[in-house]
């Protein structure tokens, strides 16, 4: 893992502040998608189904509203851990192999706690935790 002053190098601590922003955004926004998928969870199991057709339907949406909730759960996971990694001075780094996060990589994920080989290897199974 980069020294202290390697970090600071590699992040600016504007950048820093920038991507908390922007992770704490998203936090916000999954947060209150999660409280709208558990709403429509609820609405979608309390209602009267009369046909096999309608029952179908009904449990493929819950799964699939499952399925949504699940993803959001994760995130907001990673979202959390990053934002730990920003207060421990070791975001923008790979957790695997200590590696700087390109930028473009981090503008588009910012939570990613892998630089792209790393997670790569984590999608492939090859990763250990």
């Amino acid at each position: 893992m980069p020294t202290s002053t390697a970090r600071a190098a590699r992040l600016p601590k504007k950048e820093v502040e920038r991507y908390r922003k922007l992770l704490e955004a998203k936090k916000s926004t999954l947060s209150a998608e999660l409280a709208k998928t558990r709403i429509a969870e609820e609405e979608t199991t309390e209602e009267l189904t009369q046909d096999i057709a309608d029952k179908a339907v009904s449990s493929y949406t819950r799964e699939f509203l499952y399925s949504l909730t699940d993803v959001e759960r994760n995130t907001l996971i990673q979202i959390d851990q990053a934002l730990g990694r920003i207060e421990e001075g070791t975001f923008g780094f790979c957790m695997n192999c200590g590696n700087a996060i390109t930028e473009k990589r981090l503008d588009a994920v910012p939570w990613s706690p892998h630089d792209v080989e790393c997670q790569e290897l984590a999608e492939k199974g090859l990763l250990e935790n």
